[in-house]
């Protein structure tokens, strides 16, 4: 039985035996980079129409923390709406997967793609060789899947993230700097009227378990393939951007019926961005809309700052991490 196989089946087993703690001792952790390391751009997804400059900046940044950089030698290609066909992202991610010598494959942006070359992909000398993924949004597609390899990965903002001032996304950066390097990541942000302590009576809420998510649109793409992640005793984190309020209530049915909120520990709300305004208003803030769909036993923390907002914190998905919360303060801690 192939590696890859024999994760799968155990994976499958351990979920409805409800014992998943079992699978948050099996991800593997990619070696933290250091001084003297390479880390690959790829741009798997959206097009990268007039970013030279920002891509630039985004290696500047990388040599400066003592890293090498390679970029994907499609990256700059015209698939239409993509960076290149799938073919040619398939083949710049697959290379950047391969290659020894690269330790991290940062994503140049997301916007739309990922999905159309997760089947092209073989994933097996990186399940031997495993290095950090990074991105958000878009690339929730590979998180996801990877998750389900067993190897960790980090949500961050991405190399187009540079073009916006430096003053105001340095939170970001600083972020996702130690997350790749492996320093301590600890937020603790102010509390949400709308916070949930689901059955708790206690004014103090703590929960401890692996974290999974990402963007809520794409991980309800991901219903019923080998890429949907399993919830079961983990904390979830949703994002979402530029979606009607309809819409965002659709997809938490969507995941919903599919079994995302039967046994999951807690649900960390980030930044649900820009939100489309509809003829018919839907009636109810976007935090109620959200508390009426996850079950009442469900732990729910908002405003969370990680999505598509100048401050998006690194977050390691599949790592274990503590949330505490109470009246004042919201706390993640990663182990």
């Amino acid at each position: 039985m192939t590696k890859n196989l024999f994760f799968t089946v155990a994976l499958f087993l351990i979920a409805f035996s409800g014992n998943a703690q079992e699978v948050s001792e099996k991800l593997i952790q990619p070696p933290v980079l250091k001084t003297g390391d390479t880390i690959a751009i790829v741009a798997p997804a959206g097009i990268l129409k007039n970013k030279e400059a920002v891509i630039e900046k985004a290696t500047t940044l990388l040599k400066s923390w003592g890293l090498e950089v390679v970029l994907g030698e499609n990256m700059f290609n015209n698939g239409k709406h993509f960076s290149g066909t799938d073919k040619e992202r398939a083949a710049d991610f697959q290379k950047a997967l391969d290659n020894s010598n690269i330790k991290a494959v940062w994503a140049a942006r997301g916007g739309y793609g990922s999905v159309r070359i997760l089947d092209r992909l073989d994933f097996s000398r990186f399940q031997t060789q495993p290095k950090w993924i990074i991105g958000y949004s878009d690339i929730t597609a590979f998180h996801s899947h990877i998750h389900n390899l067993g190897i960790e990965t980090i949500h961050a903002m991405m190399a187009t993230g540079l073009q916006n001032e430096d003053t105001a996304i340095m939170a970001s950066i600083t972020s996702f700097k130690k997350a790749l390097f492996g320093e301590e990541l600890n937020y603790v942000i102010p509390a949400s009227p709308f916070n949930r302590t689901g059955v708790s009576t206690t004014p103090i809420k703590t929960i401890q378990g692996q974290l999974v998510g990402g963007n809520l649109a794409i991980l309800t793409s991901m219903l019923g393939s080998e890429s949907q992640i399993n919830t079961n005793q983990k904390i979830l984190f949703i994002e979402e951007i530029g979606e009607y309020k309809y819409s965002i209530d659709r997809m938490l049915q969507s995941l919903k019926r599919a079994g995302y909120f039967n046994n999951v520990s807690a649900v960390i709300v980030g930044d649900i961005s820009n939100i489309k305004q509809n003829t018919t208003k839907w009636g109810s803030v976007i935090e109620e809309l959200i508390l009426e769909v996850v079950p009442e036993k469900v732990p729910v923390v908002f405003g969370f700052p990680a999505g598509h907002e100048t401050i998006n914190n690194a977050l390691i998905m599949g790592r274990n991490v503590l949330l505490r919360f109470n009246a004042t303060t919201t706390t993640v801690r990663f182990d």
